[in-house]
C-alpha cells in the first residue's frame, strides 16, 4: 500500500448546504480517512448578491490517492453523485464544491490541478477554516506561514456557524 498523505479539502455549497455538506463529508469518508473538520462559515455568493449564501469550511484527511487521483476519482464523483453540474460559469450555484486546498507540501501548477490552491491567499472562507487545522502551516514553495495570511485577511465578510459545525462534527464521530 502506498504511504498516507496529509491533504486538506475545501468544502462549499449554497443549495441545501446543510444536507450536501454532511453527505459530501459522509461520502468522502466511505473512501479516505476523514481526520478532522473545521468549524463551518457562511458568506455571501462571490460576485452573486441574488444566490443564497455559502456555506465552507475544510476537512483533513489522510489519503494514499496522489493529487490528481484524489480530485477526479474521488473528489469529483461524489460532486456528481451530489448533482454537481459544471458550467461555464465558475461563480454558479452548487449543490457541493470538493477542491484540494493542501496535499503534503506539494505544488502542482497544471490547468486542471493547482495545489495549494490559489484562493488560500485571497478568500477568508478557506484561509480561516485551513489554520484551525493546520496553525503551523506553511504554504508549499514559498515558507512563508499561513497565519501571516490569514492575519491580513478581512474576516467581516465570514460568520462560523458553531451548531452547524457540531451537528456535523457529531454525526461524523469527530
Amino acid at each position: 500500500m502506498p504511504p498516507l498523505a496529509d491533504a486538506y479539502i475545501s468544502i462549499g455549497s449554497n443549495i441545501e448546504p446543510e444536507s450536501n455538506i454532511l453527505r459530501a463529508l459522509r461520502l468522502l469518508a466511505t473512501s479516505q480517512r476523514l481526520t478532522a473538520v473545521s468549524t463551518m462559515y457562511r458568506s455571501a455568493a462571490l460576485n452573486r448578491p441574488d444566490q443564497p449564501d455559502f456555506i465552507n469550511g475544510v476537512c483533513a484527511i489522510e489519503t494514499a490517492l496522489a493529487p490528481r487521483a484524489l480530485k477526479f476519482d474521488c473528489l469529483r464523483p461524489i460532486e456528481e453523485q451530489l448533482g454537481r453540474v459544471r458550467t461555464a460559469d465558475k461563480y454558479a450555484r452548487r449543490t457541493i464544491d470538493l477542491d484540494i486546498a493542501l496535499y503534503a507540501d506539494q505544488q502542482i501548477c497544471d490547468d486542471d490541478l493547482m495545489v495549494p490552491d490559489p484562493d488560500i491567499r485571497t478568500r477568508p472562507f478557506l484561509a480561516v477554516p485551513l489554520i484551525e487545522l493546520a496553525p503551523g502551516l506553511m504554504l508549499p514553495g514559498t515558507g512563508q506561514p499561513l497565519a501571516d495570511v490569514v492575519r491580513g485577511m478581512d474576516r467581516s465578510a465570514i460568520a462560523a456557524d458553531p451548531a452547524f459545525t457540531k451537528y456535523l462534527r457529531e454525526r461524523l464521530s469527530l
